[in-house]
């Protein structure tokens, strides 16, 4: 069965799409822990990010790093940080999170920030503008 991410690529499910190449996609975390969360996934479905093949694990640290540009463009933040879990969805991706303080980046947050479709699309909106990749 494919990964809700694989979905999302698919067109099957909407997403708040950042940038988009033909091996990665950006798009807003639709739970985050911060205005601007991202998360950043290869189009090509493997469960455990150390098992992505060397140049798509390389080709997507540099795409995300030109999101993170874009993200820190867009979002007031001291700098924008990197998070690999892996668990909550079987698909590799790395989430970007603007930060102030280290707090910000804590999963285990009791609250999170809740936006409403336009505020989502404004946010999207915003980092698209200054993606430069």
């Amino acid at each position: 069965m494919p990964s809700i991410f694989t979905r999302i690529i698919n067109g099957e499910i909407p997403a708040y799409k950042i940038a988009e190449t033909e091996d990665y996609l950006a798009f807003l975390d639709i739970r985050p822990l911060m205005k601007g969360h991202t998360l950043v996934i290869p189009k090509r479905e493997i469960d455990y990010f150390f098992d992505l093949p060397d140049e798509l694990l390389a080709g997507m640290m540099v795409f995300a790093k030109q999101v993170a540009h874009a993200i820190k463009a867009a979002i007031p933040c001291k700098r924008v940080g990197v998070i690999v879990v892996g668990d909550e969805v079987p698909h590799a991706h790395v989430h970007l999170i603007p930060f102030n303080h280290v707090s910000d980046m804590m999963f285990t947050k009791p609250t999170r920030p809740e936006f409403n479709a336009e505020q989502m699309e404004e946010i999207a909106a915003s980092i698209r503008a200054h993606f430069k990749g």
